[in-house]
């Protein structure tokens, strides 16, 4: 099994770029939110968990509900 490693380089290296700035933009947003929301936990969670910007995510459309309430 010969492994190209060029090839895996070529596709690997721009989808951990796009995801860590996926993750970077919606860690800011959701973090903004929490802190100006007073959420200490939330906004602590989303300081130490690396989830791909699904906490944050996550967080927006749950307080999102709350406000329109």
């Amino acid at each position: 099994m010969d492994f190209d490693f060029q090839a895996i380089l070529w596709w690997f290296i721009p989808t951990i770029i796009v995801l860590s700035v996926w993750d970077i933009v919606w860690k800011i947003i959701g973090m903004w939110k929490s802190a100006r929301n007073n959420h200490l936990i939330w906004f602590i969670c989303m300081a130490v968990f690396n989830t791909v910007g699904i906490l944050p995510i996550i967080y927006i459309l749950l307080q999102k509900k709350n406000v329109d309430n």
